[in-house]
């Protein structure tokens, strides 16, 4: 694969794009073990407004990654599920968790060197 991920239509910097905003894998990562409604997405992840999932639930839906599913119900309730696109992300982000468990100290260790 020869890419130019500083290329403003290069596949590779789409890839980059998604997963580099903060809660796009995190809320693909949750929705791995299927249908999730907010408030349940809200419980699992912690530290997210309702605001930002929200927002981050529509960036992913536009994306092609996950899709909402509106039931009749009173109350009414939604849930969001990866969709199979969503699902191609799962090895690459576990990979990076993966990356981030192995090498976190050394990460954390050289930001303390030089943040102070």
């Amino acid at each position: 694969m020869t890419t130019n991920a500083y290329l403003a239509d290069c596949r590779a910097r789409l890839a980059f794009d998604l997963l580099s905003n903060t809660w796009n894998p995190v809320l693909i990562w949750v929705l791995r073990d299927g249908p999730k409604r907010p408030g349940e997405l809200r419980a699992r992840i912690g530290g997210i407004s309702p605001k930002v999932l929200t927002e981050t639930l529509r960036r992913l839906e536009f994306n092609g990654l996950v899709i909402r599913h509106a039931h009749d119900a009173a109350p009414p309730r939604v849930e969001y599920e990866l969709t199979p696109l969503g699902r191609t992300l799962l090895d690459p982000i576990g990979a990076l968790g993966a990356w981030a468990f192995e090498h976190g100290d050394e990460v954390m260790a050289a930001q303390d060197r030089l943040g102070g």
